[in-house]
Formats: structure tokens, C-alpha cells, sequence
């Protein structure tokens, strides 16, 4: 199965983390598919990034978010309070 996670990054004490689809059998910090944001929690404001339209195809496909990476993505409006995907808004010409 794939999943979305968190990816640690950054020195001792000072994490840093990426959005990742990985394999749910691959180590936290191991073999990846793609990276689609990071997340840097010690900075203020927290900053998080995240290429949504990726973590919507990602999501739509099958992948399933951890209990942390469903939070960041309900902050960011990817997942809506019930868990489900949020259809991008469309584009005005």
C-alpha cells in the first residue's frame, strides 16, 4: 500500500520533515516515490508547503495520509473535516 508521511530531515533537535508518498514497507526515513511538501514545525510561523494538486492525484489513486499528514492537509483545505478530498477550485479565465 502507499502512503503520504512524514519524512525527518534537519539536525539534532531542530526538525524539519518532507511530505512523502512512500511505500508503507519502506523505513520512515528510506526509499521514497515522490516528495510533494515540506513541513518545518520549530520556525515561527510554521511554515508548510505542499504541492496539493499532487497530494489530490496521490490521494484520489489510493494513498493513504498518516494521522499527521491528514491534519497538515485539513489545514491547508486538501481534506476536507470528514477525511474526504476537496476538488481544487476552478480556474476563472
Amino acid at each position: 500500500m502507499v502512503k503520504i508521511r512524514l519524512r525527518r530531515t534537519g539536525k539534532t533537535k531542530q526538525p524539519s520533515y518532507r511530505l512523502v508518498v512512500a511505500d508503507s514497507r519502506s523505513p520512515r526515513d528510506g526509499k521514497f516515490i515522490e516528495i510533494i511538501g515540506h513541513y518545518n514545525p520549530i520556525r515561527q510561523p510554521k511554515v508548510l508547503e505542499v504541492k496539493a494538486d499532487r497530494a489530490r492525484y496521490w490521494l484520489a489513486i489510493g494513498a493513504q495520509p498518516s494521522d499527521t499528514v491528514s491534519k497538515l492537509l485539513k489545514r491547508i483545505n486538501v481534506l476536507g473535516p470528514d477525511g474526504k478530498v476537496i476538488p481544487a477550485a476552478p480556474l476563472e479565465a
